[in-house]
């Protein structure tokens, strides 16, 4: 474990327990300029490692925050979301990131084939029900990994726009805090965290995929301004439901 997951203030721990609500509006004064690794210390601090996990698409800017993360404790699990519809190039980049940033529990979570053969046996609600295609292959795998945990980190970040443009740093996720360690990071602070920590690109970078998810749903971008414009294009659909729908 570095120097960034030593203790920067006196332990949440020895306070009393609040409602997850106000505990991360706590938080979230107090971490509101706090740099990512401060914020992923912060969060190990008020849960602990068994009780914290990171989730990550291993995407076009997901070697950041992991590579953040192993600096500060490579040891917090990760949970990726495998949906059966991912580029073999992101499956063969979470391999690489793995091996390099030295991911001690990176854990693949599949949906069960059972709920895939009930409620897609076609395999095609990707085109006829992209909401409900997500929900199955992400939003309830992500529920039934994150049980065991009290606290969550994500990847998302303001300048991302949308839905997220204004999100705070930490934030509730039902019984769950949800810790935004890059939400006031800008785009030339991720560029050089790849630069400083020599992180690979992901595969499709240069092919134009700016934002990569499941292969039907997954476009070239239209701007690099709009990093997210190749998701879902046409379908009136920014957010596949992790980040927009209560976890617990």
């Amino acid at each position: 474990m570095s120097e960034w997951a030593q203790p920067l203030s006196p332990s949440a721990k020895s306070q009393p327990a609040n409602e997850p609500a106000e505990r991360a509006r706590e938080l979230d004064a107090a971490l509101r300029t706090a740099s990512p690794p401060e914020v992923i210390a912060a969060a190990l601090r008020e849960v602990g490692r068994d009780r914290l996990a990171l989730v990550s698409s291993f995407g076009t800017e997901s070697a950041a925050l992991l590579k953040v993360m192993a600096d500060v404790d490579p040891a917090i699990p990760v949970i990726f979301l495998d949906t059966g519809w991912l580029f073999d190039e992101t499956l063969a980049y979470r391999d690489t990131l793995i091996d390099q940033l030295g991911l001690r529990d990176v854990r693949s979570i599949r949906p069960p084939d059972a709920d895939l053969d009930r409620d897609d046996p076609a395999r095609e609600l990707w085109f006829s029900d992209p909401d409900k295609c997500c929900f199955i292959r992400k939003v309830e795998p992500l529920r039934r990994a994150l049980s065991p945990f009290a606290a969550w980190l994500n990847g998302r970040k303001r300048f991302q726009g949308g839905a997220r443009a204004e999100i705070p740093v930490v934030e509730a996720d039902g019984v769950r805090l949800k810790f935004n360690p890059f939400a006031n990071v800008s785009r030339e602070e991720v560029a050089a965290i790849y630069t400083l920590g020599k992180l690979p690109p992901h595969p499709l970078l240069a092919s134009g995929f700016l934002s990569v998810g499941c292969m039907p749903c997954t476009s070239r971008a239209d701007s690099e301004a709009d990093t997210r414009s190749g998701r879902w294009q046409g379908r009136g659909k920014t957010e596949c439901g992790i980040h927009t729908m209560k976890t617990s």
